[in-house]
């Protein structure tokens, strides 16, 4: 049950997280110009070499630090990434590009579209608060494939949301409201691993 519960908050985490995300933003653009499966598939395979990239470093700081230190600086981790969220979620957001995607022809290459997506959110993603937040769950958690799992679905099942709804969703969904949402669910982990430092 332990481990459910683990893959069921990551999943919720990282899925809400990756909502108002550039790289899921760079994924709805490419689904809506593109074969949406074709961009799919690509985002999928960029998110999962991050997030082994993610659990991986999550494990390091886990055997690397002290634990009260470990989880001192996983707190800071999670409010910072909560400050970012809500500083964020007061920005415009920039429509050009979604504008842009009615734009050009629909190429029928599966390697083509594929290769385009990968290389874009592969780029995109690092530092992004979602590897950052997944390596965080890892060192928090003693669960590194519940974790991996966890992130590894909630992504891609954001990804199938962007690529499915399309740019209309845009006008429908507060953005807005995703990343203050999120942001409250950071400032939560962060509460309660800044508790497990003084505690010990």
């Amino acid at each position: 049950m332990a481990h459910v519960a683990v893959f069921a908050a990551v999943f919720a985490v990282t899925s809400l997280a990756e909502l108002p995300d550039k790289s899921l933003f760079a994924t709805l653009v490419l689904g809506t110009r593109y074969n949406p499966l074709y961009a799919w598939a690509g985002t999928a395979a960029a998110f999962t070499v991050h997030v082994a990239i993610a659990v991986a470093a999550g494990q390091a700081l886990e055997t690397l630090l002290p634990h009260r230190l470990l989880e001192a600086i996983v707190a800071g981790l999670f409010v910072a990434g909560a400050v970012y969220l809500w500083v964020t979620s007061f920005r415009r957001e920039d429509r050009e590009e979604m504008d842009a995607v009615r734009q050009g022809e629909r190429p029928p290459s599966f390697a083509r579209v594929t290769g385009m997506a990968f290389a874009v959110v592969f780029l995109a993603e690092w530092g992004d608060i979602t590897q950052v937040t997944t390596a965080n769950l890892t060192a928090r958690y003693d669960d590194p494939v519940s974790v991996f799992l966890g992130a590894t679905l909630g992504l891609w099942a954001a990804a199938a949301l962007a690529v499915s709804v399309g740019a209309k969703s845009l006008n429908v969904i507060p953005m807005a409201w995703v990343r203050r949402i999120s942001a409250a669910i950071l400032v939560g982990f962060g509460v309660y691993s800044a508790i497990a430092a003084i505690t010990g």
